[in-house]
């Protein structure tokens, strides 16, 4: 979808998805289910503990690094989970929904849960909008002509190549996550802290269990070689893995700016992206392959996504809203794609 479809929408306020959110809510889809989640965790739960298991009864072998592999699919669908606890799609009451969030990022996968809480939800505020979403600023890539424009000489290589570059950069991902995550836990601004967290030092506690228990297991039981092998491919493939859960969903999709007056539907919709698939894609993807329903309703249990899927559309197609659902591969091709254009007039 071209980015003039942001400007081209109608101005409403908010009835619109007023009406839909009532349509939502009468088919029962914002409700828990505590049941279908617990089956979820405890699955999980059992892959990921029986995987780690299984790097320890393989003992010192080459063949960790297929253990390795399996452990960063595992690791990933951990990480779903966290997500999913972040929304509160498990439990309506903060404290569940927190202490199964720290379980699953701090300890298990390492990763911050309040500093991850405090900048998905910023992107949740304004999807794809270069000042206020976190996941489109100025970085390693870039995501616009004006960014293009402002990257500096030493990022400019990496920049008129980023699209080819984009998937090999994610392997790097696992590492940025963990040391994100550590510089949210002690990093100060302006006289206080610079990420709000509720359980700081409980995050942080947690984390130093998570790195000594990982790396301790992970030592002991193979010699330093494989050891840092296994790390690399373990770190490597679950960036990969969770940067191709997340990119399908709003890159090369519109950007609005601060000129685009949206209501809270068109906001939404028009910057997000679903993907096409069966249960296998529902399950690999954590659910985010729903990208426009969960944007909607970020607290709405996964397992209703699917549900709610027919519902939105139809509704979109009514208002006249572009609803955009695409193939897995179509979805990687129109995000590189994007990638490629903003990054032309640096390769001129």
């Amino acid at each position: 979808m071209a980015p003039s479809a942001v400007a081209d929408q109608p101005v409403r306020r908010g009835s619109d998805y007023a009406v839909l959110s009532r349509r939502i809510s009468e088919a029962g889809l914002l409700e828990r289910r505590p049941g279908r989640y617990a089956v979820r965790i405890a699955l999980t739960a059992t892959f990921f503990l029986a995987g780690w298991a299984a790097v320890v009864a393989v003992g010192d072998s080459w063949l960790q690094l297929l253990m390795a592999v399996g452990m960063a699919v595992a690791t990933t669908q951990v990480a779903f989970l966290g997500h999913d606890a972040g929304h509160r799609q498990m439990f309506r009451r903060r404290g569940p929904s927190e202490l199964a969030g720290l379980l699953a990022g701090n300890l298990a996968v390492g990763l911050s849960y309040g500093w991850w809480v405090d900048k998905h939800n910023r992107h949740h505020a304004n999807p794809n909008h270069t000042d206020e979403d976190p996941d489109v600023g100025g970085g390693a890539l870039v995501w616009t002509y004006e960014q293009a424009a402002a990257t500096p000489p030493y990022l400019r290589w990496l920049a008129r190549r980023q699209a080819w570059l984009f998937f090999p950069m994610l392997l790097l991902e696992g590492f940025h996550l963990h040391v994100a995550s550590v510089r949210a836990l002690v990093g100060r601004s302006g006289g206080g802290w610079s990420t709000p967290m509720r359980h700081r030092g409980v995050e942080g506690l947690l984390l130093v269990a998570h790195a000594v228990g990982y790396l301790g297991l992970i030592f002991a039981v193979m010699s330093p070689a494989k050891a840092l092998a296994f790390i690399a491919i373990h770190q490597g493939l679950w960036g990969l893995y969770m940067g191709c859960a997340f990119a399908p969903n709003h890159k090369g999709m519109p950007m609005p700016t601060a000129d685009d007056d949206l209501d809270y539907l068109r906001k939404q919709v028009l910057t997000s992206r679903n993907v096409r698939g069966g249960r296998f894609v529902d399950v690999a993807l954590g659910g985010l392959n729903y990208q426009i329903e969960h944007h909607l309703f970020p607290n709405m249990p996964r397992g209703n996504l699917r549900r709610a899927q027919p519902i939105v559309a139809a509704y979109c197609a009514e208002r006249e809203v572009p609803y955009v659902e695409t193939g897995l591969v179509e979805s990687y091709r129109q995000a590189l794609a994007h990638l490629h254009e903003v990054g032309r007039p640096l390769r001129g």
